[in-house]
């Protein structure tokens, strides 16, 4: 048996690589895009809370809940309250309607489907997500909105009426309900792609263990596949819910405008994203500019805590799945 030397101190396995000048510059490259990624979002952020300065000295954080919108000079009064409803109902509704079919897609996509049609149908669901959103809003309001007007909102409201939700619908076929819909398509493909591959990457055998043990595909599934990807389907959610919040040019196309709180998903309104895209270029004064800009800087702060809570989510669950391996190894 060797004797092994304990006096000399051990030495780093690479404590004598040379640096070479390949790797100090994919350092620095690499360095530079992560310092400017972070830097130009930091600038937009100023940018914009700088552009809405007038308002928010003007309103303040009352400006949040104020339901009014009047631009006429020497009149002029502005609150983002209907607008924000405007974008919370819609990207609620939009999110509860996406989602069982985005997992049904991905569970379809990963576990069901027969080998020759998955490659087609995956495709098509991911060129989904590359429509223009103002393609999607121009069939909106030439194809959906007269069929959901005729049909759904009419069935609905005959049942359903005595519901504040589904109110009479609107006659000029622009509501809530039809850029809910129109939301729903466009996170669609969103969602069920980030499920698909989380589904894709749950270890085969647990799968095949559960199968061993008797259980169904469905079983397995709901105490397999679910259980080990709920912290990213969870993300995922997120995810949509913060593009629903931005869309702007579909939304605006489909919605209608109005600026009042209702519940009923069949009547005209307005989100965030919409009303700036609509008023933006015709803003009549500095304070009707630096409003709609104010209505930017709240739906920046949605976009980002979305985006934080979905990076907190994933983080929080690969701890624990690295906790449960590491328990178990």
């Amino acid at each position: 048996m060797a004797s092994v030397d304990v006096t000399q101190p051990a030495r780093r396995p690479f404590s004598g690589r040379r640096v070479h000048l390949g790797d100090v510059l994919l350092q620095g490259v690499a360095g530079l895009a992560a310092a400017g990624a972070s830097a130009l979002v930091l600038l937009i952020a100023w940018k914009v809370v700088d552009g809405a300065r007038p308002s928010i000295s003007k309103y303040g954080i009352s400006f949040v809940w104020h339901v009014v919108w009047n631009p006429v000079v020497g009149r002029e009064a502005y609150g983002a309250g209907s607008f924000l409803f405007g974008t919370v109902i819609t990207s609620f509704f939009a999110l509860l309607l996406a989602t069982p079919l985005a997992i049904g897609i991905a569970l379809f996509l990963s576990e069901l489907a027969p080998n020759w049609i998955k490659a087609p149908v995956t495709a098509l669901v991911e060129m989904l997500a590359a429509v223009p959103s103002v393609v999607i809003g121009l069939w909106g309001i030439l194809v959906l909105g007269p069929a959901l007007r005729s049909h759904i909102e009419t069935w609905l409201h005959s049942g359903l009426g005595w519901i504040p939700l589904f109110g009479a619908p609107s006659a000029a076929g622009a509501s809530l309900f039809t850029a809910i819909v129109v939301l729903a398509i466009m996170i669609l493909p969103i969602v069920s792609s980030i499920s698909r591959e989380l589904f894709l990457g749950v270890p085969h055998e647990l799968k095949e263990g559960a199968l061993a043990l008797g259980t169904t595909r469905w079983e397995m599934v709901r105490g397999v596949v679910f259980p080990y990807a709920r912290g990213g389907i969870a993300a995922a959610l997120i995810l949509g819910l913060g593009r629903a919040m931005g869309e702007a040019i579909a939304v605006t196309q489909v919605i209608g405008g109005g600026v009042f709180i209702h519940w009923s998903l069949f009547s005209q309104g307005d989100t965030l994203a919409s009303k700036i895209a609509a008023e933006y270029q015709g803003a009549t004064s500095n304070l009707d500019i630096a409003s709609l800009i104010y209505l930017g800087v709240i739906l920046l702060a949605l976009s980002l805590l979305a985006n934080l809570t979905a990076q907190w989510i994933v983080r929080s669950v690969a701890r624990q799945h690295g906790v449960t391996r590491g328990g178990h190894a």
